[in-house]
């Protein structure tokens, strides 16, 4: 759906549910636009609340051809994968783990905790790098400034003279902005990119067409800047990247070819080392569903 006079699309989330029973909305992949730029998946996960000892638990399970990209806003988690990382993540930091060839991972609330808010991304490996070897990062230090009434955090990429450290292997950027009383500006954009800005809390007026919360306003590359007012309280997301020309398969945790992908399903349900495994969850292993083709 296009935004009156704007020549901004609007994209919907959907529900869909992780494991613990965490209800997300579910921004990407859609029809229309099954990426933007490299960032070929998106859950908006809360803000969800829980007893404690309950939350998010999803056992292990495996990935190829992409990188896993987690915010965090609110709440508590641990990452654990197949290389032996065990990892908490805390409000303001990001988990970026990066499949390659193979790995599989699990994510899981704290004990102690009552509230989940986080962003949960895929970006798309490009070609020559989709079977690089498994590896994971974590970053609690980003780039932050604020301008004109937001607070910005440098989750990947650059923008305004900075770079985020996220180790990411194709041009894009992703950043939090949050508007704690409001605010106004005309936004920078990399005209060589298409973007996509998402609505998580609040709602913004975006070239003048209102958003509310899981709306997301996609923008076709060509656009230099973005008027943007924001009501107070509210929190962005932007994402962007040089639109993709490679053709790609996106199905359940993997991205790739399709032979890659029925290739990858078999090796997971045969148990094959090359998804190895995480401790502690040797027997709690997701099933892979049957390839559709």
């Amino acid at each position: 759906m296009t935004a009156e006079n704007s020549g901004i699309e609007r994209i919907e989330s959907r529900t869909a549910q992780i494991g613990g029973g965490i209800s997300v909305d579910r921004v990407l992949p859609v029809r229309q636009h099954r990426r933007i730029g490299a960032w070929c998946f998106l859950d908006h996960a809360g803000p969800a609340r829980f007893e404690p000892g309950q939350g998010m638990l999803v056992e292990a399970h495996p990935h190829i051809g992409l990188q896993t990209f987690t915010w965090l806003i609110e709440g508590e988690a641990l990452h654990r994968d197949s290389l032996g990382n065990e990892q908490i993540l805390r409000p303001g930091q990001v988990n970026l783990m990066t499949a390659g060839i193979g790995i599989s991972h699990t994510e899981e609330s704290l004990p102690d905790q009552r509230v989940l808010h986080a962003a949960q991304l895929w970006i798309a490996l490009p070609p020559g790098k989709q079977e690089i070897a498994p590896a994971f990062d974590h970053y609690p230090d980003l780039p932050r400034w604020s301008e004109a009434g937001l607070d910005f955090t440098l989750l990947a990429g650059s923008h305004a003279g900075r770079t985020a450290p996220t180790r990411v292997h194709t041009p894009l950027v992703g950043m939090d902005l949050q508007s704690p009383e409001g605010a106004s500006l005309r936004l920078a954009l990399e005209p060589g990119f298409e973007h996509g800005l998402l609505v998580l809390e609040g709602a913004a007026q975006v070239e003048g067409e209102r958003f509310g919360p899981n709306e997301l306003a996609y923008l076709s590359p060509g656009r230099v800047e973005l008027n943007l007012s924001t009501e107070a309280g509210s929190r962005l997301l932007l994402i962007g990247g040089e639109p993709p020309t490679d053709d790609i398969t996106i199905w359940w945790n993997f991205v790739g070819s399709k032979a890659a992908i029925a290739q990858a399903q078999r090796d997971w349900e045969a148990g094959s080392a090359r998804f190895g495994s995480v401790k502690g969850y040797e027997n709690r292993r997701l099933v892979a569903p049957p390839v559709p083709w």
